[in-house]
């Protein structure tokens, strides 16, 4: 049986990048502090509890894809606003999809305070999927091609780019389905 994903219309295609409509769907998220290559490690023993029954009810749900990451959004502080914790490191929000049968009305309330359920609004995105290794580097490069394909198609884009895994961490690196997602404006 194939992991269940959030339903989206394929809306227009731009060589290597989709423009995707996604319906609403519902999220376990949690915020962690870190770098860009440990914020998943961290999050994922977290939202995993969260799915495998560490919820009121002890209700167990299926593992869905992708699990996304992308930087926490900025918090005002007195003087200025704050993206870093004060060790300097980062802060991400690494989401769980929860399975389409689920709405934030039905969804167990988590034991852990620290993961938070929120409905994720119909959104349209901009998509690169490339295969590989979870790098910096990796990344950093399709961000790029995925930035220029949108501003050669005068397309504009919002927020924070998103991190999308598909695959678990045990299936080969050169197997693995990723995706960066740009919110479109």
């Amino acid at each position: 049986m194939a992991t269940e994903e959030p339903a989206f219309e394929l809306v227009r295609q731009l060589g290597a990048v989709e423009i995707r409509q996604y319906a609403p769907y519902v999220v376990a998220e949690v915020e962690v502090t870190g770098t860009s290559e440990t914020a998943g490690n961290t999050a994922f023993p977290i939202l995993a509890g969260y799915i495998f029954g560490k919820n009121k009810g002890e209700r167990k749900m299926a593992m869905t894809a992708p699990v996304t990451q992308t930087a926490a959004p900025m918090k005002m502080a007195m003087t200025a606003p704050v993206t870093q914790t004060a060790s300097g490191e980062d802060r991400f929000v690494v989401q769980f999809v929860l399975p389409a049968s689920v709405s934030l009305a039905t969804a167990p309330e988590p034991l852990d305070a620290r993961v938070k359920l929120r409905e994720v609004p119909a959104t349209k995105v901009a998509v690169i999927r490339y295969r590989g290794t979870w790098s910096q580097a990796n990344y950093d490069e399709h961000l790029g091609q995925l930035q220029k394909a949108l501003t050669e198609a005068q397309m504009a884009w919002a927020g924070e780019p998103v991190f999308s895994r598909y695959d678990p961490p045990l299936m080969p690196w050169f197997l693995r389905r990723n995706e960066i997602w740009l919110t479109l404006s």
